[in-house]
């Protein structure tokens, strides 16, 4: 199987954001995994994912502790159709904590991909997070693997 090329790597993560809406966030402190599930939501360029969470749980914590973050977005079935047709993709980035103003940059986006949890994000407990991508793994048929580096452009 040969490799994908950047375009193509850019549509399969598009195509796989726009179905799916939960992933799985992998942060650490001290030595110590944590995994979560959390709501996400994509910008168009790809350079940057939101979730949310509020400021007493566990997430948070570790992520003030280390901002080093994998996420984990896939279309299983659970279907043996999986191993050869299901894409997953891991996210590697930082999370960063939105400030006021690039919060509100991003707000209209996490709640239009999530309406449901608009009370959630807004609410002065919680917390909206943007990770800053560096790198997208794309598995595809199973054991082909993709890799685009995301470029940084300057802060918004």
């Amino acid at each position: 199987m040969s490799p994908m090329n950047e375009t193509s790597i850019t549509k399969a993560v598009q195509r796989l954001f726009a179905k799916q809406r939960l992933a799985c966030l992998a942060t650490s402190k001290s030595k110590k995994p944590h995994t979560s599930l959390v709501a996400f939501a994509a910008t168009d360029d790809l350079k940057t994912i939101l979730f949310a969470t509020t400021r007493s749980s566990k997430k948070y914590a570790y992520l003030r502790a280390n901002d080093r973050v994998s996420m984990l977005i896939d279309d299983r079935t659970n279907r043996i159709t999986d191993f050869k047709k299901g894409i997953a993709v891991t996210v590697i980035g930082r999370a960063k904590e939105l400030g006021a103003h690039r919060k509100n940059n991003y707000l209209k986006l996490y709640v239009k991909q999530h309406p449901y949890l608009e009370e959630f994000v807004e609410s002065e407990h919680s917390s909206l997070f943007g990770v800053e991508v560096e790198t997208y793994r794309v598995v595809t048929r199973f054991q082909q693997v993709d890799e685009l580096r995301m470029k940084r452009g300057a802060p918004e």
